[in-house]
């Protein structure tokens, strides 16, 4: 479904990620996890399409079309979908207004008819519930005033309304207590959990994984994968911290 191949990006001059191949296929949530600053943010913003964010070598394939060759419309449009680890304030935009215009976005560039506001609303209210996201929420302006966890949960609405194919979810459990981190996990599970989707998840930490349950993990570590396995990775890295396992990779 997601093939990256010798990825090579630089930010203003500085090279990041250096040569990163990666491949997630159909129906498999894919965990990346790796110290700070080895790139894992910019792994995103990469295949997002954010200005700035430089490919200088390297190939991603995306159901089949070359990712790179498409604006970041293009790319939401062919399904793909950016969690952000901090997602940004919009004042003066509901999250109504937002999330209606962005699926009628979405739904015109597919050919589809759009959605009445009757028929939105009635998907928005069934997708905050599974977040357990008050609707009063959806209508205020997007993240204004919300709280970490509220925003991230707020975010996963959005997911659950665009119903994407693949989902990169950049450290979703940031800002998380216990409570939501167990609601927005088994949102992830609910909406991207299906044969014909996908998930790249990064996280720092094993609590995520206890609930989504990765098929495959990778260590991303200057500006490469360096290590990739199964869940087992993760509790390794739990237990051992990065510097032992990769002086073993």
């Amino acid at each position: 479904m997601l093939k990256i191949e010798n990825l090579h990006t630089e930010i203003d001059g500085k090279a990041i990620l250096k040569g990163l191949s990666l491949e997630v296929k159909a129906g498999e949530v894919h965990a990346i996890m790796g110290p700070n600053g080895a790139g894992k943010s910019t792994l995103s913003y990469a295949l997002g399409g954010r200005p700035n964010y430089d490919v200088t070598a390297g190939s991603v394939t995306f159901r089949d079309q070359d990712l790179l060759a498409l604006d970041p419309h293009e790319r939401a449009s062919a399904g793909l979908f950016l969690g952000f680890q901090y997602p940004v304030e919009i004042p003066g935009v509901s999250n109504v207004q937002f999330l209606r215009e962005a699926l009628n976005a979405q739904r015109a560039a597919r050919g589809e008819d759009p959605l009445t506001g009757g028929e939105f609303l009635k998907l928005a209210k069934a997708k905050a519930g599974l977040l357990k996201l008050d609707m009063e929420m959806l209508k205020r302006q997007v993240n204004v005033g919300f709280s970490g966890g509220e925003k991230k949960r707020a975010e996963m609405v959005q997911m659950g309304i665009l119903d994407p194919k693949f989902a990169v979810l950049d450290e979703t459990d940031s800002g998380l207590d216990i409570d939501a981190l167990r609601v927005v996990g088994e949102g992830i599970n609910s909406i991207m959990r299906a044969p014909d989707k996908g998930v790249l998840l990064i996280t720092h930490y094993q609590r995520l994984l206890d609930v989504v349950k990765p098929d495959r993990v990778s260590i991303l570590a200057g500006g490469r994968i360096v290590e990739t396995g199964g869940p087992e990775l993760a509790l390794r890295l739990e237990d051992e911290g990065y510097d032992a396992v990769m002086a073993d990779a």
